[in-house]
């Protein structure tokens, strides 16, 4: 919270250095290369101070007029706040609290533990593959932060710690969207935003892909190995109940009864649902195109194609924790005691997604985005065709910051970037695979990407901790990147 508050009014600060600025839009709303204009500042000193006090207000609800672009807690508009991710979240934490309630997932837990007790890194190969597929294929992410309560104590009961369960649930996502390949919430986006196919450098983002998780699949291992061989290496450590897990490994577990294998079996059904019903079916089968505000396909989506996003994600929370409540026979009250002692609990976690959020209003607010983007665009124009990609890298990181690395900030960058390739004679779907790698691996250390400070959270890790383990992949990550954008340019 204090890095994210701090990072907050810096940001604040910064924006009465930087002078507001505005593009020409074009018909569908994207910026038109080389119309930027300055204009006098939006709002008054009192106004700003206004502003960065309701910054955790508009993160979490506030809503984006649809005329002048501002974001206020009572315009019209779409919302522009976190809200979603926030009850998400909440309903992630009152479904696992009721599902450990019952017992039954622990009992499972033991019995997984004791299954894989010399087989813990095929898990972890597997599970982190798993992860970044998604990642790559649909954008998976803000999905994984149910996964923690479940991931979190089996690591340990392997003999890992808290830092290997990070790296599974959230640093593979993160890896796997390096290597996007028809991920149609920043591919298809920054295809369409292009005027080029999604199918377009798929071979080169698959390249990148099996480079990058290989690398970060391997590193995890190397630190896993590491802090089973001796707990003394891990950069967390292990609390009392957390080396109680790991006595409990040695155990052999009593037998599930059937009513453990019931719940259990919802749990499974209910992530495999959440799952299925955000898969963009008719972006990934059908090369359509989807709302990125929704997540739905345009057009005639599949006939088994849900849509669901985080909304019905909520409901599907809320719904569960009631049905394996009745399954696991707690009873109405203590079904709501534990639904509502995980929403307490969530509450921390959730709160940092809306001040990260408020980091955005501020710079939206501000109509700062478009002078930054407008530096950029300066930066890269006449440069050689590796210097261009190069410099398109290094623009990505501030921007990525600023206007976010999804499908939004690509949506907002990628009119103005990939045209500026036509000149350095770079393909425009090497700019977009650029764009896509290098907000995916500065997200892996933003400290104002909500879903990395919630996820910490959840995992009780610290970011400095996060931060010994993760700087050296980040090194091998970058080298490989670079190495395929070369690739990449030296093809096209």
């Amino acid at each position: 919270m204090t890095i994210i508050l701090g990072v907050l009014v810096l940001v604040w600060l910064a924006a009465f250095l930087i002078p507001s600025g505005q593009y020409q839009l074009d018909e569908t709303g994207s910026p038109i290369a080389g119309s930027f204009q300055r204009i006098d500042a939006p709002m008054t000193f009192g106004a700003r101070v206004g502003d960065l006090l309701l910054a955790p207000v508009n993160g979490l609800y506030g809503i984006q007029d649809a005329e002048t672009g501002h974001v206020g807690p009572f315009n019209t508009g779409r919302m522009f706040g976190s809200v979603q991710v926030f009850l998400f979240i909440l309903a992630i934490g009152g479904f696992m609290t009721v599902v450990f309630a019952t017992g039954a997932l622990d009992r499972g837990i033991h019995h997984l533990a004791h299954r894989y007790r010399t087989q813990g890194p095929v898990l972890i190969v597997l599970l982190s593959l798993l992860f970044g597929i998604l990642a790559s294929v649909m954008a998976w992410s803000d999905e994984t932060l149910g996964f923690y309560a479940l991931m979190v104590p089996l690591m340990i009961a392997l003999g890992y710690d808290r830092i290997v369960a990070v790296a599974v649930v959230s640093v593979a996502p993160f890896v796997g969207v390096i290597g996007s390949t028809i991920n149609p919430f920043v591919i298809g986006v920054g295809s369409a935003e292009a005027g080029v196919s999604i199918g377009d450098g798929i071979g080169l983002r698959l390249l990148m892909f099996v480079l990058c998780m290989g690398a970060m699949i391997g590193y995890t291992l190397w630190y896993a190995a590491r802090v089973k061989a001796d707990p003394s290496k891990s950069l967390v450590g292990l609390t009392v109940a957390d080396r109680a897990l790991v006595q409990a490994d040695a155990a052999v577990p009593a037998p599930l009864s059937r009513r453990d294998k019931r719940i259990i079996g919802l749990v499974v059904f209910t992530f495999v649902l959440l799952t299925f019903s955000i898969m963009p079916w008719g972006a990934i089968l059908g090369n359509y195109e989807v709302d990125y505000y929704t997540h739905k396909t345009i057009g005639t989506p599949f006939v088994w194609e849900l849509g669901w996003w985080l909304p019905e994600l909520t409901a599907l929370f809320f719904v569960m924790a009631i049905v394996i409540g009745a399954v696991g026979r707690l009873g109405e009250q203590e079904t709501a005691r534990a639904f509502i002692r995980g929403v307490v609990d969530f509450t921390g976690p959730a709160f940092l997604v809306v001040v990260a959020r408020g980091v955005s209003v501020v710079m939206n607010n501000t109509q700062t985005i478009d002078t930054v983007l407008n530096a950029m665009e300066g930066l890269v124009t006449g440069a050689s065709s590796a210097g261009f990609v190069g410099l398109v890298f290094i623009a990505s990181l501030p921007l990525s910051f600023l206007v976010g690395p999804g499908s939004a900030g690509t949506a907002l960058t990628m009119p103005v970037l990939a045209p500026l390739g036509d000149f350095a004679g770079v393909d425009r779907s090497l700019v977009i695979t650029t764009w896509a790698a290098a907000g995916a691996w500065l997200r892996l250390v933003l400290p104002i990407n909500a879903l990395l400070i919630a996820g910490l959270a959840l995992a009780k890790v610290g970011f400095d901790q996060y931060l010994r383990f993760i700087l050296p992949l980040m090194g091998i990550l970058l080298v490989i990147i670079i190495g395929v954008l070369l690739l990449g340019v030296a093809l096209s």
